[in-house]
């Protein structure tokens, strides 16, 4: 599916287009979708990838029980992505951007049999899913600042609007939310995390589609926001402190998955600093970068599997001279490598060629440049680990496994995407069209007459030999750093995965000592808990009612009375009785009192029915006490009622009839009667106008009550048997 999506989204319009049609018209909200150059690039990434490891999965996972499933999601997951990454309408795109946190859950997950994966899964979802209601909130505020605001508005944002309070605050929690869906710090651990998902989750979601959605936002709002004094400076803040902990954090790691994940946390944090680098150089190295990542990262990833798949085993210290036994992804690694090293001739070099000319002529901080210049030397390093120390040198691997090539499903579809990166190396004009429109929609003052991608590399070589020197040093120290990296444990105590752990223990606690304290196991306590604090919100507003005066009592109203009359006794026989069958009693004579205001106050059908049940209880209920205490063998006779519970109960009667007074002195609204008895024949065709509103009118949810009167008829039935007789000892 997302190979046949290729054609078409290569041929959407380099200018925007949109397409908007009603959706929920009485909350102004329509589905929206606008598609332009960034879009575009975006697009392609996704299904270029996407078509790659639907290709690659069956490969991988052949003959599990389950493949089909994961087929299934990962399609869904292209749709909900396209979705997104189309969506001009603000909920739309959250809609979409919920669906990608939900999928991807259930993708990480998906070997649910593992405790890593069900711990990975649950991660990446409270995180994505927090982000998600920051997202929420922000969308709430700018449509709030900004009513029926699309995203292809934010080009020509009103000055005012931009000025607002509450638009700049939705903008900063749009921008929370697209941290931890792009693993930004200090949300970037649960990116490593998911890596208990299988390879091509973790090639699709986590290299090339799900983590740069966060990026994409940010970059729709860049061009708005730009102006902003706070926007590009957190950007930079951000993107360096997470482009520095990815690159420190990488070579701690003996898995390879896990190396290359750390590797895509620092990338992200430069993606985001291109964002808010304050020039035009900067948007175009921007989406150089993206489509070089993309190109070379998913199909490290696919090596990551292939050897997994063939070896049993990710751990770097474990693998040695696989090119024996696997050629063809010993040559996919090499072209992915040398692509992420940059070197000549490839996309990479290419993608740092543009974001060494756009920080070239950018006033930023030395803190920032250094960081890309260690973000990059641990990037030749990397590259150097995924090949030439797993691929080269003398063969070793686990003696369990004799590794070999999986078929050309595991090794087509991660070469033809390395390929793709050395042919846009090699000439980069291919891809020039496409990220020149791409970068305007973030810088519109950026002409194809500006720049060009073409670059004499042979005269660019001096300038890259240094990181090239560095990181094959760091290459050749790689177990010491490891060793020295691994020693720093206060980075796993004071990290943000840590904080995440305290926090969830945290939670737990608090949950279980509330649990301690407000479930006592016993219905009483939390009825007069309940009660109390009705009663307390409730007292403020009480004395705000207007309470009817009485007046003349006439027969219907001493009637009402005498009912009101039972309800009290009822209720005080209900409190002070000493034993359950007693408080049972005044229960009922609560009932018979509803039924006789309910006959005085012109209801006789509902009065007969009030009637009926207070006594079907009463007896079903006396049968089952009779029971309970023939079993238990013990008496009726329970503790009075502490004074306090009296009290409660008393002052809610006393709100209640407050509310009932206030609530009989008003006019009456005859609207509601006078709908009924002028509908009740000509459409129902009946002249009983309560039958008709009961069997009519509310037809389903008279049938809802028939259910639950026959459910707890089920339920009772039991008491009706006779018990069993009594064993006695001799």
């Amino acid at each position: 599916m997302p190979l046949a999506l290729l054609p078409v989204v290569a041929g959407l319009p380099a200018e925007p287009a949109s397409w908007s049609v009603s959706w929920v018209a009485p909350l102004g909200i329509r589905l929206g979708f606008a598609a332009d150059g960034l879009a575009r690039l975006f697009l392609l990434l996704v299904c270029a990838v996407g078509a790659a490891v639907l290709a690659y999965t069956p490969g991988y996972l052949r003959g599990h029980a389950r493949l089909g499933q994961l087929m299934g999601l990962l399609i869904a997951f292209t749709l909900a992505m396209a979705g997104a990454i189309l969506s001009d309408d603000l909920l739309l795109l959250l809609l979409f951007w919920e669906a990608t946190s939900v999928l991807s859950f259930l993708l990480v997950g998906f070997e649910h049999d593992s405790h890593d994966s069900r711990e990975s899964a649950r991660q990446a979802l409270l995180i994505t899913g927090a982000g998600g209601l920051a997202l929420l909130a922000g969308i709430v505020l700018i449509l709030l600042a900004a009513p029926g605001l699309r995203l292809s508005d934010l080009a020509h944002l009103d000055p005012a609007v931009l000025a607002e309070p509450r638009f700049q605050a939705g903008v900063a929690l749009v921008l929370a939310g697209a941290m931890t869906k792009s693993a930004q710090f200090p949300f970037h651990f649960w990116l490593p995390g998911a890596m208990a998902a299988p390879t091509p989750v973790s090639a699709y979601l986590h290299s090339a589609t799900m983590v740069n959605l966060g990026v994409y936002v940010m970059a729709r709002f860049d061009e708005a926001m730009g102006a902003v004094a706070w926007w590009e400076g957190t950007l930079l803040s951000i993107g360096t402190l997470t482009a520095l902990w990815g690159a420190v954090l990488a070579p701690r790691e003996r898995d390879l998955k896990r190396i290359l994940a750390w590797s895509t946390v620092s990338a992200l944090g430069m993606l985001t600093v291109l964002i808010g680098l304050p020039n035009d150089l900067g948007a175009l190295a921007f989406v150089a970068f993206l489509l070089a990542h993309a190109l070379y990262k998913a199909p490290l990833f696919f090596v990551a599997g292939n050897i997994d798949h063939a070896t049993g085993t990710r751990l770097v210290d474990r693998l040695r001279g696989m090119r024996h036994a696997m050629p063809v992804t010993a040559l996919v690694a090499l072209l992915a490598g040398v692509s992420m090293a940059g070197l000549p001739a490839t996309v990479g070099f290419v993608a740092k060629d543009s974001m060494k000319a756009a920080k070239e002529i950018s006033d930023v901080l030395w803190v920032v440049e250094g960081t890309s210049l260690l973000v990059s030397t641990v990037g030749v390093a990397v590259a150097s680990v995924a090949t030439v120390r797993i691929f080269f040198g003398p063969p070793t691997h686990p003696a369990d496994h004799a590794p070999h090539e999986g078929g050309w499903r595991l090794t087509v579809p991660p070469l033809a995407l390395a390929g793709i990166g050395i042919v846009l190396g090699l000439f980069p004009a291919l891809a020039e069209p496409l990220l020149i429109d791409a970068a305007r929609l973030i810088s519109p003052t950026l002409t194809r007459a500006d720049v060009s991608l073409d670059t004499e590399w042979l005269l660019r070589i001096e300038s890259f030999a240094i990181v090239w020197a560095v990181g094959a040093l760091v290459y050749a120290g790689w177990n010491h750093l490891y060793r020295g990296l691994d020693r720093l444990r206060f980075l796993d105590r004071a990290g943000s995965a840590a904080a995440y752990g305290a926090a969830l223990r945290g939670l737990k606690h608090l949950a279980g000592v509330l649990a301690r304290a407000l479930q006592a196991r016993r219905l009483s306590r939390y009825m007069v808990a309940t009660v109390a604090a009705t009663v307390l919100l409730c007292v403020p507003w009480a004395f705000d009612l207007d309470v009817a005066p009485f007046t003349a009592i006439t027969p219907d109203a001493a009637g009402v009375l005498v009912g009101c009359a039972t309800v009290i006794l009822g209720a005080a026989l209900a409190v002070r009785a000493r034993d359950t069958l007693g408080r049972l009693l005044g229960a009922g004579a609560v009932g018979t009192g509803s039924a006789i205001v309910f006959l005085f106050q012109g209801a006789p059908d509902l009065a007969l029915t009030q009637l009926a049940v207070e006594t079907v209880f009463v007896v079903v209920a006396a049968v089952a006490l009779r029971r309970y205490h023939q079993r238990q063998g013990v008496g009726a006779g329970e503790e009075r009622a502490d004074a306090w519970r009296a009290g409660v109960a008393l002052a809610f009667g006393l709100l209640l009839g407050a509310v009932l007074l206030a609530l009989s002195g008003r006019p009456f609204d005859a609207a509601m009667a006078d709908y009924f008895l002028a509908q009740s024949v000509p459409n129902a065709h009946g002249r009983n106008v309560v039958n008709v509103i009961i069997v009519d009118f509310r037809a389903l949810d008279t049938l809802g009550e028939i259910a639950v009167v026959m459910l707890a008829a089920l339920a009772t039935w039991p008491l009706a048997r006779p018990l069993p007789a009594r064993r006695t000892s001799r």
